[in-house]
């Protein structure tokens, strides 16, 4: 296998140390993307790390994406290219590349962020050298705009540039369902926990929370004090599609909590899984998704009591008020240029 990055060093001992080193497996997928999947690409073949595999699935674009990554194998003939007909979903265009992967871990790229050149040597170090059963490392995360211009910061940094709270690490499970506190492109995952869940969930229209769901009850996540990807935010972001009528998220969101439920232990985990049921109940209300935030509360009540607030917002889901266009002004009205992640307290 021939690396991406193309390392040299004339240190005499360098070769041997470098085939020591684990490889990692980068899976890119694409979909529309022309303006920015070259410089994501790049990132990764200009990553001070010697053994990286790279593998690109275009998912049926309809832009010039495909054309732009031709035009950069061209350049790096150890790409691993794919180029679907048709969109075949985020989480299948990740599963093909996980299916030709060789590599110890496993990064998901999407083609419009950005590895930072330490990203990969920094994670693949601490991952060799942690001991018990972690399947994921994390780290802090850069927010850009179309142009590239720094946002905001995933978890608030201090004049260290450390973040100025503790971010979960260890048995992250209740912490996944509590809140969405990972960055998901910073992660680094291990290749056989992904195997051994049989990839992302090719059901579902999207795959970071039933990812930590399932791997969390399992595994260990750590997390690396650093920030070493920049994360894109565009308007069309998945982020913003969460809160349109007719959004497919929110219900494969529902599908996760299932497994959640299945999967809760202790009182503890069902009261932070009810919690995070009470946010989705808003977000359907919000969306327009009237039976799907009653469907949210028949998973509620068998935690917890709805509470006065939510069962409010499911009596007049009942109503089908045309809430969303509010709702949307409201966001935009509401600046939000500010970290993403905001722990409810300091730990």
């Amino acid at each position: 296998m021939i690396s991406v990055t193309g390392q040299s060093n004339p240190l005499p001992m360098s070769p041997y140390l470098n085939r020591i080193k684990p490889w990692v497996s980068v899976i890119c997928t694409s979909f529309n993307q022309e303006a920015y999947v070259e410089q994501g690409l790049q990132s990764v073949v200009d990553q001070h790390y010697p053994n990286v595999e790279l593998i690109v699935i275009d998912n049926g674009s309809s832009d010039q994406s495909a054309k732009r990554i031709e035009r950069f194998v061209q350049k790096h003939p150890a790409v691993r290219f794919i180029k679907n007909p048709t969109n075949r979903g985020l989480n299948q265009a990740f599963n093909q590349g996980l299916a030709l992967a060789s590599g110890r871990y496993v990064i998901d790229l999407a083609a419009d962020d950005v590895l930072l050149p330490n990203r990969i040597a920094r994670q693949a170090d601490l991952f060799e050298q942690l001991a018990g059963p972690y399947a994921v490392v994390f780290s802090n995360a850069a927010y850009v705009d179309e142009l590239g211009n720094q946002t905001a910061l995933h978890y608030a940094v201090d004049a260290e540039g450390r973040a100025r709270f503790k971010v979960p690490s260890g048995d992250v499970f209740k912490n996944v369902l509590e809140s969405h506190f990972i960055c998901t492109p910073t992660m680094m995952m291990r290749r056989d926990v992904l195997n051994e869940l049989g990839g992302y969930d090719e059901t579902l229209s999207f795959e970071d929370f039933d990812f930590w769901v399932r791997s969390s009850r399992l595994y260990h996540y750590a997390y690396l004090d650093e920030v070493l990807t920049q994360k894109r935010r565009l308007p069309n972001s998945m982020q913003a599609q969460v809160i349109m009528p007719g959004n497919q998220l929110l219900s494969s969101s529902l599908t996760v909590c299932y497994k959640a439920f299945d999967r809760c232990n202790h009182p503890a985990e069902y009261k932070a899984l009810a919690g995070r049921v009470r946010q989705f109940i808003r977000k359907a209300f919000y969306a327009e998704q009237f039976d799907l935030a009653l469907e949210f509360g028949q998973l509620l009540q068998r935690m917890d009591s709805p509470g006065a607030l939510t069962s409010l917002i499911l009596s007049l889901s009942r109503f089908h008020l045309p809430v969303n266009k509010l709702y949307r002004r409201y966001l935009k009205w509401n600046h939000p240029h500010q970290p993403a992640y905001q722990p409810a307290k300091l730990v």
